[in-house]
This record gives structure tokens, C-alpha cells and sequence, in this order.
């Protein structure tokens, strides 16, 4: 089986996009944009039989899993019509799966990235509870070596302060101040181009799964342990 490597033409599209960034442009140049783009639904594909390995996609393949280039401008700040990276998501299959996986492939800026980016005040209680009760089922996983050695750190925005309605002497005061909770970790250009990043990319998604099935516990089990 051929394993699926991104071209540096990939990157070389966006960088010109970058500086050009005008309809005009694109539109001049939309042949190219088609071709770079047939290589990233290719890795996506790939990206996709990674993860089902291991896990349920609901995504049903790699095109699908890809975001729109053209930005919606209505509320921007900058109104330049198009993102400057290549980028997607795939969805958990299932109610009793919870969190996503998502990727950006940038210039200089390369993440994959899993977890909660804006759960609603619902969840969030329920995780914050969670934590209050016990926080070391969780803190167990943030800690663990294959944790640290892919992401570091849990990310994401915290409150400043303690959240309303818990104890600010709670042993997981720091946990309970996210509001965000992120997996991150960034390539670097050479790693991305490199023929052996589906598999790094494939076994960093891998590791997100212990944090995936702590989050989908809390998260979907009932008052009765059901």
C-alpha cells in the first residue's frame, strides 16, 4: 500500500494564496487549488482509516472531513475572502462518543488538535462536577507519559477566578478554571512533508483516546450510573 505523503506544493499554494489573497487571484489560480486539493482529500482519506483503527467515525470520508476555503467575512475583522491553510474534522460516531478530532495544515503553523472548544454550560457542569468529586481519574491522564510526551499540557481558556458554585481549596481548583479543554500539538513544516507523518498524526490522535473516554463517561453517564 502507497503511504499518502503531502507535496511542499501544498504549502507553496497557500503561501502564494497568502500574499494574494483576492478573488482575482484565485480565481486565476483555481486549476492549481483543485490539484493541491486532490492531495489533501487523499491524506485525509488516509487520516480517516487512522482513526478507525482505533476508534468510530462518523465522517464519512476524507473529502467530507475538509472545511470550506472561503471565509466568511461578515463578522471579520479582516475581510480577506480565503483561509491560508488547508484544515478539517472528524466526528465521533454515536451519542456515547463525545469529543472531536480536527486538523490544520499551515505554513508555519501545523496543529492536530482534539477535545472541547466550546461545551455548553451543561457539559461544562457535568465536567467541573466531575472534578470536584474526584479530580485524580482525570489529572491520572493529564500526567500520564504518553499524554505528556504528545501534548504536553492540557489547553483552552480558564477563568482568572473560581467558577461559581465550587470550593477555590478544591484540590482541582486548576482543572475546574477551564472553560476549553484542548489537545494540542504543533508540526513543524518538515515534519508534516515527511514521509512518515500519517503514521505520527495517526498515533497522535491514538493518544487523545484516554482523555476522549474519561470526558464521554462523565459526559453520558446518568444520576443512576447508567
Amino acid at each position: 500500500m502507497n503511504i499518502p505523503v503531502l507535496p511542499p506544493s501544498c504549502f507553496e499554494f497557500m503561501r502564494e494564496l497568502k500574499n494574494n489573497n483576492n478573488r482575482e487571484w484565485f480565481a486565476l489560480h483555481k486549476d492549481a487549488y483543485q490539484h493541491e486539493l486532490g492531495f489533501i482529500e487523499s491524506f485525509a482519506d488516509a487520516l480517516l482509516q487512522e482513526l478507525n483503527i482505533h476508534d468510530v467515525i462518523e465522517t464519512p470520508n476524507g473529502k467530507k472531513s475538509l472545511r470550506r476555503i472561503y471565509k466568511d467575512t461578515r463578522f471579520a475583522k479582516e475581510k480577506i475572502p480565503f483561509k491560508t491553510c488547508w484544515s478539517g474534522g472528524f466526528r465521533r460516531a454515536g451519542k456515547y462518543r463525545r469529543g472531536g478530532y480536527y486538523f490544520r495544515f499551515e505554513p508555519g503553523n501545523s496543529v492536530i488538535v482534539g477535545g472541547f472548544r466550546g461545551p455548553n454550560p451543561e457539559d461544562l457542569k457535568l465536567i467541573r462536577d466531575e472534578i470536584a468529586f474526584d479530580s485524580a481519574p482525570l489529572r491520572n491522564i493529564l500526567n500520564s507519559k504518553a499524554f505528556v510526551d504528545t501534548f504536553g499540557t492540557l489547553r483552552g481558556e480558564q477563568l482568572k477566578t473560581t467558577p461559581k458554585g465550587y470550593d477555590g481549596n478544591s484540590e482541582g481548583i486548576d482543572l475546574l478554571r477551564y472553560k476549553q479543554f484542548l489537545l494540542i500539538r504543533r508540526f513543524t513544516d518538515e515534519e508534516v512533508l515527511h514521509g512518515n507523518f500519517i503514521k505520527e498524526a495517526g498515533a497522535t490522535f491514538r493518544n487523545m483516546r484516554p482523555f476522549f473516554d474519561y470526558m464521554s463517561e462523565v459526559l453520558t453517564t446518568d444520576i443512576n450510573g447508567q
